[in-house]
């Protein structure tokens, strides 16, 4: 067992349903460090649409300097229809974070779970057994480039460097290298010139420092169609900023609910920062509706990624698809079960299995 230690959290709950998946994961953390002996300090503080209703700044710089000074942050969730049309909008926040605390790669896996592959929009035989990850490369590209307005005009300049590509291309072949060694870096170099530049870039660092990997190029409107089609095939997925954010957007919906999935945003050194990609879901916020497995899943991603806690990862990882398995869910995957409840039979899980582990006791799961 890990020897107990201490990580100062900064939790970052945002909008919408955001502060009830947030406090969904410092309830399965408080059970984790119960039971291995770690202390989890969290800290609340403000971003998106509520640091802009209380502060007029979606990032402010107390937020900025908490984030900064932490182990990691997790983050619930940001935006909401009450701010559109305003100066400042909830996403600047979000954007803001990511560069500030250096979040390059941003890392969201799929592992579609046989008990909810029928969930799926798609055959159960395409979507069964598909184990894949997207490295999507966050500081980079359109979302960050020089922005042109006029009253008959408007213009979003994409750009990249050799060096924002590289340091994503090698997260994305070290990843490769400890699950299937297949990578696959989606572009549009037929077209975009960014993207020429991105296939060069990555062929080069494939060619002189992972040729073990095996690299192959998709050019983007080909991938969305192939990650319907043939879903299983892929195993490690390389992208640039806004072709990420579409196609994680896309697979999200292959293991039946979006809310079922983690992600990681990690930098060079420094914290890492963890959230569901699910969003706001203002349509749902405050009802007690929200599906917590996804926000769960990113703290497990924090103890592994940021804190090296591989065993307590695993815990939570094992207690979700116990979860999952005895049909204990929530409304979009066509159970009866509130945030709160759901959150209660992922912590109750845990301690059962961590039980079970300590007496040499099988468990069997309905």
């Amino acid at each position: 067992m890990t020897p107990a230690r201490t990580f100062n959290i900064v939790v970052l709950p945002g909008d919408g349903v955001g502060p009830e998946v947030a406090l969904a994961a410092q309830r399965v953390l408080t059970c984790i460090g119960d039971i291995y002996g770690h202390r989890f300090e969290f800290s609340e503080h403000l971003i998106g649409g509520a640091a802009i209703d209380a502060t007029g700044d979606p990032l402010p710089e107390q937020t900025r300097a908490a984030c900064l000074a932490s182990d990691a942050v997790l983050l619930g969730a940001v935006g909401g229809p009450q701010w559109d049309g305003g100066k400042r909008r909830p996403e600047e926040g979000l954007l803001a974070i990511r560069k500030t605390m250096g979040l390059y790669a941003n890392l969201r896996p799929l592992q579609v779970s046989p008990v909810l592959a029928h969930r799926s929009p798609l055959k159960k035989e395409i979507v069964e057994g598909v184990d894949l990850i997207v490295f999507r490369e966050l500081t980079g590209g359109v979302y960050f480039g020089e922005r042109t307005r006029t009253a008959t005009s408007a213009s979003d300049l994409c750009s990249y460097t050799v060096e924002e590509i590289e340091r994503v291309a090698r997260a994305a072949f070290q990843a490769a290298a400890q699950r299937r060694g297949k990578v696959t870096s989606v572009d549009k170099a037929n077209v975009m010139e960014t993207s020429r530049l991105w296939r060069e870039v990555v062929i080069r660092v494939h060619a002189q420092e992972y040729p073990q990997i095996t690299l192959e190029h998709a050019l983007v409107d080909s991938m969305a169609m192939h990650l319907i089609r043939k879903p299983r095939d892929y195993d490690v997925i390389l992208t640039e900023n806004m072709f990420g954010d579409i196609l994680s957007d896309e697979i999200s919906v292959l293991g039946g609910s979006i809310g079922l999935l983690p992600s990681a945003s990690l930098g060079a050194d420094g914290p890492g920062l963890f959230e569901p990609i699910h969003g706001s879901a203002p349509d749902i916020a405050g009802q007690d509706l929200a599906n917590p497995v996804g926000m769960v899943l990113s703290a497990a991603m924090m103890l592994r990624h940021s804190f090296d806690l591989e065993d307590e990862a695993g815990s939570i990882e094992a207690a979700v698809a116990a979860v999952l398995a005895s049909g204990a869910v929530t409304a979009d995957l066509g159970g009866e079960l509130g945030t709160v409840a759901a959150t209660r039979a992922i912590v109750d899980a845990i301690r059962a299995i961590h039980w079970a582990a300590a007496r040499h006791v099988p468990m069997h799961w309905a």
